[in-house]
Order: C-alpha cells, then sequence, then structure tokens
C-alpha cells in the first residue's frame, strides 16, 4: 500500500508540474517543465549524496579512519546488509550532538549511512541496529531516489511559478481568462501543493523504512526504543539542519517547532511507534 500510495503522489505531483507549465506558456510551457524536471533530477541524482554529506561536515569511518566507531558501528552494518542482500555502504560520522541519522546515494551500490556523534553517545546496541536497519531499509526501498525526484520536481514547480511572476504567463487573446486563472494557480496554489505532496511521499517512505527495520532485525522493539530516545534528544538537542535536507533524517532535525502533521516531512514518533508495535 505505501509503494501504491508514493506512486500515485508521485504522478500527481508530475501532473502538477506538467499542467503548470501548460497554464503559463501553453505547450512550450509544459516541455519546459518537462525539461526542467529532467534536467535538476539528473543533477539531483548524481550531486545530492556529495552536497549533503559535505553541509554536515560528515567524516568518513572506516578501519583506518575513526575506528572506534567503526569498531562498533562496521560489523553492525555488515551483518544487516548480509541480512538485506545490499552491498556495504560508505560509513560517515556527523560531528554533531543532537542524535540523529541519514542514509543517502543514487542507489545501493552508492549508499552512504551517516550517524551523528550524538546518536552514539545514546544508543544501546539494540537501538543503534534499529536505527542502522531503518536508514538501510530507505536504501534497500530506493527511497532516497524517490524522495530526490519528489523534491526536484516540488523545486521544478516553485521555479515555474517565479518565472511566471517575472515574465509573465500566455498572451493568447482568445484564452485570456484561462491565462489568468492558470498563472494564479501556478503563482500561489501549485507551489503548495507540491510541498504538501513531497511530505506526504516523505512520510510514506518513512513507515516503509521502518517496517522494513522490524523485518530485518527480527523484532520492532530496538527501533520503537531508539525512535523514543530520538524524540526526546533532537528536541533536548535541536540540529542546524537545512529544511532543504530535512526530510533524509530518520527524525525530524528540528525541535520545537509546531508543524501541523500535514506540512511535515515525517510521520509523528507515536504513529511510528504504534505501527511498529502493531508488528510484533
Amino acid at each position: 500500500m505505501n509503494a501504491i500510495k508514493t506512486a500515485l503522489l508521485l504522478g500527481l505531483m508530475s501532473g502538477l508540474l506538467l499542467v503548470g507549465g501548460q497554464a503559463i506558456a501553453g505547450e512550450q510551457g509544459l516541455y519546459i517543465g518537462l525539461l526542467l524536471a529532467v534536467g535538476m533530477n539528473f543533477f539531483s541524482y548524481f550531486f545530492s549524496d556529495k552536497i549533503a554529506l559535505s553541509m554536515y561536515s560528515a567524516q568518513p569511518v572506516s578501519e583506518s579512519e575513526n575506528r572506534e566507531v567503526w569498531r562498533r558501528v562496521g560489523p553492525l552494518v555488515a551483518g544487516l546488509c548480509q541480512r538485506m542482500g545490499l552491498p556495504m555502504p560508505k560509513l560517515f560520522l556527523i560531528p554533531d550532538d543532537s542524535p540523529n541519522a541519514f542514509a543517502t546515494g543514487r542507489n545501493p551500490a552508492h549508499a552512504s549511512v551517516a550517524v551523528t556523534a550524538g546518536l552514539l553517545g545514546i544508543m544501546e546496541d539494540r537501538e543503534l541496529e534499529g536505527v542502522i536497519a531503518h536508514e538501510l531499509g530507505h536504501v534497500k526501498n530506493r527511497d532516497i531516489l524517490i524522495s530526490s525526484v519528489a523534491a526536484t520536481i516540488a523545486a521544478a514547480i516553485t521555479m515555474m511559478a517565479r518565472m511566471a511572476f517575472f515574465f509573465g504567463g500566455r498572451r493568447d487573446d482568445d484564452d485570456n481568462r484561462g491565462g489568468a486563472l492558470g498563472m494564479l494557480f501556478m503563482l500561489i496554489l501549485a507551489p503548495i501543493a507540491a510541498m504538501l505532496i513531497q511530505m506526504a511521499i516523505s512520510r510514506t517512505r518513512e513507515f516503509s523504512a521502518d517496517a522494513t527495520a522490524a523485518e530485518y532485525t527480527g523484532t520492532p522493539f530496538g527501533l520503537m526504543s531508539a525512535l523514543e530516545k530520538l524524540e526526546r534528544g533532537s528536541r533536548r538537542i535541536p540540529m542546524d539542519a537545512s529544511p532543504a535536507t530535512a526530510h533524509m533524517f530518520i527524525v525530524k532535525p528540528f525541535s520545537g517547532q509546531a508543524f501541523a502533521r500535514v506540512f511535515s516531512t515525517h510521520p509523528s514518533t507515536e504513529d511510528r511507534i504504534a505501527r511498529l508495535s502493531a508488528l510484533r
């Protein structure tokens, strides 16, 4: 059901981009919208992982770099990858006291998993296993690519709205009223709709990664306990994170901000724990 919901939401967002482009500049605008989406997806597919890791000053973790972290995390990740049929990802440490983690990379063969120093400081081994399994679940389910595509299309819609504002829309004499309505839709409603759809996709993929983690660790309890600690820890020590990358983390990096659920990149921790509890 999560996969079907994601496909429908992506289709809706793509349709919004194409219809919006046509509303602004007719058939030419539709092609412009399509080219924007393809171009931005290409860039995101190949470079978003490097940008995200650089943004948070992520340090490589290996047998020769950050060896203490490797001794704790490396064997755990290797064991999970063997069970999940995944190649070993690159591992990174983010020097931040706020507990969190994310996975990135365009496919399983080019995946990276990053954890914060704060996460390692508060997690027991079974909880850490649950967090890592969740991130590897994103890799296995190709959620990184799905999220990148959704974010890119949303950005293209917003860019087209700005173009319409600065350069104007279609000028067809026979369709002035339709053009004006299309312009109003693209300027105001389309970017909001794109943002809401993108966030709905992100929430759906979090539920799927949670279920994948429970399946491959053999129990939901480790991740359930980890999510409770992450919720408390991220509220106590907020992370200085970019809103553009908020969807990547296992829990929202911004604490103390009262977002309505429909405007959140993540389901509530209570909902996630409730769903995991039902998997017992």
